[in-house]
């Protein structure tokens, strides 16, 4: 007979590989970034298998299912086995480039960096 290890859901998000720190997977559940059945919770919360797990990130949204608990940081093939991926919001956000580092801007040489007010007005211009 298994047994039942209890594993606080910081350490899993981390363990499967959601975040790249325990501190990051704490930071966000206690920032209302991960839920626990659409509940808010503590970063000491324990999980159980079948759990739903709600994790918001800024590329996407995930909702997961818990197949398998680990309390050890896994591979990323071995953690894939430990959750069903339930729904992924894609959030597709294009990333934006500051004008500022464009090679078409053209500075003379020599008149030092730009000032906050030089950068406003090359963003502005582009």
């Amino acid at each position: 007979m298994s047994q039942l290890i209890d594993v606080r859901i910081d350490k899993y998000l981390w363990a499967v590989r959601f975040f790249k720190t325990r501190t990051l997977a704490s930071d966000q559940i206690e920032n209302g970034k991960v839920k626990l059945f659409d509940l808010n919770i503590k970063s000491s919360k324990k999980i159980k298998v079948n759990d739903i797990i709600w994790v918001r990130k800024p590329e996407a949204h995930y909702k997961i299912k818990v197949l398998k608990i680990v309390e050890k940081r896994v591979s990323a093939p071995i953690a894939i086995e430990c959750y069903e991926l339930i729904e992924k919001i894609d959030l597709n956000i294009p990333k934006v480039e500051s004008s500022f580092f464009n090679s078409n801007i053209f500075r003379e040489k020599g008149s030092g960096r730009p000032t906050k007010k030089d950068r406003r007005d090359i963003d502005n211009f582009t």
